[in-house]
């Protein structure tokens, strides 16, 4: 997993750490931490850590796809 690096620094601008952050978003710290690694939210979490974190809840689902990954589409 690719940690995400961007929401540790938003975390890190507001003063949190990752108990604070878990309490106000109603999640585990030990998922927080899971996320802050690289584990990508549901979106129902990646909204509500967006409005405590104030974000873009959308930056958890914007990476590039390897396209040799993506199975071609040829009917």
């Amino acid at each position: 997993m690719n940690q995400n690096i961007w929401i540790k620094e938003y975390r890190k601008q507001k003063g949190y750490n990752h108990a604070q952050v878990a309490l106000k978003t109603g999640i585990e710290r030990s998922y927080y931490t899971k996320i802050e690694n690289g584990q990508k939210p549901s979106v129902k979490v990646a909204q509500k850590l967006s409005k405590v974190l104030e974000f873009d809840w959308t930056l958890f689902f914007t990476h590039n796809c390897d396209v040799k990954s993506q199975k071609s589409n040829t009917a």
